[in-house]
């Protein structure tokens, strides 16, 4: 079984097999989370995901999809790029939003990654309200079949974080 943490603090501080990075769909950098990874990991992740896009990724990665790379300078072997959906009230995307863990999880088991750390995808700017986004994040990891042995929320705020803790209850 799969143990579950919690972190308050910078996942780009992890010391893991694998980092998730709430990627948009370019794979190119951005924002966020996305940005974060992107700087302290240096060159080498744009260099691959720039491969990427020119192999078979030429429309970039779709949406719920997860892809992994170099984690370039990051404290971890592999970051895994998985693009969130955006909140909207009129259509219900949580399909989606559960997919980015479970496909995340699967090229983690791809991999051979035993330990991975997830952000709060699509609970930044994307929109997702916290709440929800932590019961997708909970129940999906908790009902996926992986041979992950750790999965460490690093939440970047109180907030973020007693939402995950109250699923976890």
């Amino acid at each position: 079984m799969t143990a579950i943490e919690l972190v308050r603090g910078d996942i780009t501080r992890e010391s893991v097999d694998a980092i998730v990075n709430a990627a948009n769909s370019s794979l190119l950098g951005g924002g966020g989370v996305d940005g974060a990874i992107h700087r302290r990991g240096g060159p080498a992740i744009l260099e691959e995901c720039r491969r990427l896009r020119a192999a078979h990724l030429g429309k970039g990665l779709p949406t719920g999809q997860a892809v992994a790379t170099t984690a370039g300078n990051l404290d971890a072997r592999w970051v895994i790029h998985t693009v969130g959906p955006r909140f909207t009230p009129e259509q219900d995307r949580s399909e989606l939003l559960a997919s980015c863990y479970r496909e995340s999880l699967r090229v983690a088991d791809e991999l051979g990654a035993r330990t991975v750390a997830f952000p709060a995808v699509s609970a930044g700017i994307y929109g997702w309200p916290m709440e929800d986004a932590a019961r997708i994040a909970v129940e999906t990891v908790l009902a996926t079949h992986t041979a992950v042995l750790e999965v460490r929320f690093v939440l970047f705020d109180d907030r973020a974080y007693e939402a995950f803790a109250t699923q976890l209850r």
